[in-house]
């Protein structure tokens, strides 16, 4: 934050605190008596008038205290512009002292589980609900409370995967993350609109759902020319690359003509965000267990 707003925000602040404080007592001030009388401000609405009778002390007291709080506050922690306080609190340094404090509580127990091979640990149920915390803070945002995915986010709980479903597999996922690029159009870019037709029909006839036979028929040479160098021949996928398997009924985007159209005609692109460096090599061992066990 500059200078300017820095000393902007510290008037507008204590501009206020100071500015509560002055009307407190000029109000209070303009009272003779702190007993209750019968003298009203003037205002009368409907028949009704308003008396002119002081604060109960209790609230004035109250009010006070607010404003001396706020001072206080306000000299101990950052929000005055730039100065940060006499106690230096950020945000940041208490998750930090935070994630100090839980690594040295639960650190020995993350360390066992964190030399357990993954499919023992897999059936270690103490584990399991460690992992199974892990996922709802991580994961969830993504793949949904029960692991079912969504659209463009893969299930985790059948056997289809887009980069492997064994425990190396997944432990990579975690660590490094994934990086899915299906290009528009494939590696044909010129192809046209009746191309695209027929290459959405052919992908549909492995799953006996064409819409046009003939296009399908003739979208055979385009999918051998635009597609298989990621889906492979036959349009069962490559897990090397993220290539999802054609042939099958999981689709991460839809498997309706309009669906697949639009995917080809403009292609999709996904990110698994890496675990690592957010999570220690123990929890993610813990995730990774988690996460297997939902399919095995």
């Amino acid at each position: 934050m500059s200078t300017f707003w820095s000393i902007w925000v510290t008037v507008i602040v204590l501009g206020t605190v100071f500015g509560c404080w002055w009307l407190l007592f000029a109000t209070r001030k303009s009272q003779t008596t702190d007993a209750e009388t019968e003298r009203t401000t003037g205002h009368s609405f409907d028949g009704i008038e308003e008396y002119d009778n002081p604060l109960p002390k209790w609230w004035f007291y109250l009010y006070a205290a607010t404003c001396i709080f706020a001072l206080g506050y306000l000299a101990l922690y950052p929000g005055l512009g730039n100065y940060k306080g006499l106690l230096n609190w950020t945000s940041t340094n208490q998750w930090e002292a935070e994630v100090a404090a839980a690594d040295e509580k639960y650190g020995e127990i993350y360390a066992q589980y964190g030399e357990t091979p993954v499919p023992e640990l897999a059936k270690n149920d103490d584990a399991l609900q460690i992992g199974q915390r892990l996922f709802a803070n991580n994961c969830s945002v993504c793949h949904g409370s029960a692991a079912r995915g969504q659209v463009g986010f893969p299930n985790l709980t059948d056997d289809d995967w887009l980069w492997g479903g064994t425990p190396d597999a997944i432990l990579e996922t975690l660590h490094n993350g994934r990086q899915g690029n299906m290009p528009a159009k494939g590696v044909m870019p010129s192809m046209t609109n009746e191309q695209v037709d027929q290459v959405v029909n052919y992908v549909l006839s492995f799953s006996g759902r064409e819409k046009d036979a003939a296009a399908a028929q003739a979208g055979e040479a385009v999918f051998a020319q635009a597609c298989v160098a990621c889906h492979g021949p036959e349009g069962k996928g490559m897990q090397a690359m993220g290539a999802p398997n054609l042939t099958d009924n999981v689709w991460l985007y839809g498997s309706t003509y309009k669906w697949i159209k639009e995917t080809v005609v403009n292609g999709r692109q996904n990110e698994m965000p890496a675990q690592g460096g957010r999570l220690s090599d123990d929890q993610i061992q813990i995730l990774g267990a988690y996460v297997y066990s939902l399919s095995n």
